[in-house]
Formats: C-alpha cells, structure tokens, sequence
C-alpha cells in the first residue's frame, strides 16, 4: 500500500497458502477414507477450495486506487475501471451474525456493488475505506 501514488490491496501470502494447504489436506483426507461418498465429497471441497486459491494467484490485486480512480476485480479474472466520479460512496458494512462481526468494504458505483473482505484486501476494510478516501480527496 503506497499512498503517494495511490493504493494497491492485494491478497495476502498467507492465506493463498492457507487454502492450497486445506484442499490438500482435504483430498489427502478422502483419499485415506476410502468410503465412497466420502471421497467424492472430500475430493469435490478440496478441488473448489483450490479453485478460490487459484483465483489467489490469478487475481492477486484485489483493489487499486489513484487519482483517476478505482479498479476492481470482478469474478476470476476481470476486472472493472471506474472513475472516481462513477462511485456514488465507498463504506464499510459491517453485520452482526450469531455472535461473529464481519465487515467488508462496499464500493458502490450505482449499478454494481463491489465487496472486499479482510482476506481480499490484506488490511481491515475500515483502514482501506481511509485510504481509498485520502486517495479520492487529493
């Protein structure tokens, strides 16, 4: 994140490793199981888990600001230009759930709402909403 020419927010290391470790930790699981269904279950969460970590890697940046504006990924490997004068606010929402907070950062540029957890950008979505503001104010 270097403010002086803008932001970047990217997914962190870590948790791409995460996911790659937990599907391999998955399909290891269903293949000692044996049973049947259990190594079909286990096979199918461990091959969609290494398809989000595999979006990791493609689409690492998840979010970048400057002084023309905001670009956005959206789905696996697009991703959206949006001036500064298409984003009507950029906020945090933040929801209580059966004791667990959750918070993202919502960009919304009137007919699309973009969505960034913690684990998308790296830093807690309160500290990006101050920087994407610093950014839009210069």
């Amino acid at each position: 994140m270097n403010e002086a020419a803008g932001v970047s927010f990217t997914v962190p290391t870590r948790v791409v490793v995460a996911k790659f470790a937990l599907a391999a930790l998955l399909a290891l699981t269903a293949l000692l199981m044996g049973n049947r269904p259990q190594l079909v279950i286990g096979l199918l969460a461990a091959v969609a888990l290494a398809a989000y970590g595999l979006r990791d890697v493609v689409s690492r940046e998840r979010l970048r600001a400057d002084a023309d504006g905001v670009v956005a990924v959206r789905g696996y490997a697009g991703r959206r230009q949006l001036a500064w004068s298409e984003i009507e606010r950029v906020r945090v929402d933040t929801r209580l759930r059966l004791g667990a907070r959750s918070e993202l950062l919502e960009v919304d540029a009137g007919d699309e709402i973009f969505l960034f957890s913690r684990f998308d950008l790296g830093v807690d979505p309160d500290d990006a909403a101050e920087a994407l503001e610093a950014v839009r104010m210069r």
